[in-house]
């Protein structure tokens, strides 16, 4: 069963940009896109587990800072290598300046 998490201020993340979110003892990221929407995609990179939230954030795209792997993070479509396992994606919703995830 899915349920709706309030995340975020939708004013905490700048165009562009990703901030982290823990819940549940499961790590998310969570993105604006230049178009202003939001995304969310696992927080870890499927590679090594590393945090995406210190990756660069650039054309619908999240850089994960360890190993260069890209992944587009509007589908967690895997793009660059070494990463080869598409990230989870999630829905979101704003509501009152409040970023939610489906989880």
């Amino acid at each position: 069963m899915t349920e709706w998490i309030d995340a975020c201020s939708a004013d905490d993340i700048e165009n562009e940009d990703l901030v982290r979110f823990d819940h549940d003892g499961r790590t998310f990221a969570i993105y604006r896109s230049p178009d202003d929407e939001f995304f969310c995609t696992d927080g870890l990179c499927t590679h090594e587990k590393v945090h995406l939230s210190g990756g660069l954030v650039m054309q619908y795209r999240i850089e994960c800072p360890k190993h260069n792997g890209v992944f587009d993070y509007r589908t967690g479509e895997a793009l660059r290598a070494p990463v080869c396992v598409n990230l989870k994606t999630y829905n979101t919703k704003v509501e009152d300046g409040r970023v939610y995830v489906e989880i």
